[in-house]
């Protein structure tokens, strides 16, 4: 099976207000085939989860957005397309360095420090998901940082090297299709298996912090809707918890 149609688009821009933004525009007034990706070398109104920002240095670092039709994923499911984003750039970094993580939902970190994000906005209609934009930004080349971003790190910074951002896009683009293929074959609890594995902070217990306070909890399991399933330290309660309900403490 081809991975990529022949036909798909790659966009490659200077600077715009965001690449989400523009691949929506583009599907209203061309419904562009699956795999067309926007590029840009700077984002004026780059989001991260939430409505949260997304600091870039023009130029210096990978900022695209992905397209695909994942017209049989219903939408209290939709989780599945985050795990295959978060594994793929995981995959993809694995080729440059060790200790990538998934920290939930779909951050990925180098040990302690945030390397990469992303905002995947799915546009639903009734039950199903008619299309998928997934915005990814890693951080590439970039060695200085605002003071306001808590632990960012680069690959750059890792490595010791400059890296090929294009090169970088290209084994990202591989290691995606490759596990959404999968998925369109059936294969969903292999890459839920995958997803857990590599998570940041998986098997052992932690400090959490809710409305409630701060408390103790392993990671038991990320339900499809994306839900976090923490099981507490003391009395061994199991919590559930939407992103933004719950944080992991330092």
């Amino acid at each position: 099976m081809e991975l990529l149609s022949e036909n798909r688009l790659v966009v490659r821009l200077g600077e715009l207000d965001s690449t989400n933004n523009y691949m929506k525009s583009l599907i209203k007034d061309q419904q562009p085939e699956e795999g067309s990706v926007v590029v840009a070398d700077f984002q004026t109104g780059g989001r991260g989860q939430m409505g949260n920002g997304w600091n870039a240095e023009k130029g210096k670092n990978l900022l695209f957005s992905l397209l695909i039709y994942p017209d049989n994923v219903l939408a209290n499911e939709q989780f599945i397309i985050s795990r295959i984003a978060s594994l793929a750039v995981k995959n993809t970094l694995d080729q440059f360095t060790d200790d990538i993580r998934i920290k939930w939902p779909n951050d990925i970190y180098w040990k302690d420090k945030k390397i990469a994000g992303m905002l995947i906005e799915n546009d639903i209609r009734g039950r199903n998901i008619v299309n998928s934009v997934i915005g990814i930004g890693i951080n590439i080349n970039q060695e200085v940082f605002p003071d306001e971003l808590p632990n960012p790190v680069s690959l750059k910074q890792i490595t010791g090297s400059e890296q090929d951002r294009d090169y970088i896009l290209d084994i990202f683009t591989r290691e995606f299709f490759l596990l959404y293929r999968e998925f369109q074959d059936g294969d969903i609890r292999a890459i839920e298996d995958e997803y857990m594995l590599d998570l940041y902070r998986i098997n052992d217990y932690y400090w959490f912090e809710d409305n409630d306070g701060r408390f103790k909890a392993k990671i038991k399991e990320v339900q499809p809707s994306g839900h976090l399933v923490l099981e507490t330290l003391e009395g061994g309660e199991k919590r559930v918890y939407a992103f933004k309900e719950v944080a992991f403490v330092d």
